[in-house]
């Protein structure tokens, strides 16, 4: 699976990964749903952490088509909440 995290690039991940990924997403949405922005913080950057201790970068002249795209770091509640669908950021 072919990840990308806005603004740094794009990650080829196993998909035997996921269910690791699955549950801080459950945990990112949880938090964005009760408003909790500490705890937001605190699981999107230990998602994105997963993501890249998990994945391997591909070459920044790469372009291949993400299956899953994950926000910067720096991105807001509210900019990620615009993000989601009701599945989350890693579909189910």
């Amino acid at each position: 699976m072919i990840v990308r995290i806005m603004g740094e690039g794009q990650v080829s991940l196993s998909d035997g990964h996921l269910a690791e990924l699955d549950k801080l997403d459950d945990e990112l949405l949880a938090e964005m749903e009760s408003g909790d922005e500490e705890g937001f913080r605190r699981t999107l950057g230990a998602l994105l952490d997963a993501v890249r201790r998990l994945g391997e970068p591909l070459p920044d002249d790469s372009l291949e088509p993400s299956e899953l795209i994950l926000p910067a770091p720096d991105a807001t509640l509210e900019e990620v909440r615009e993000m989601l669908s009701d599945d989350g950021l890693i579909p189910g």
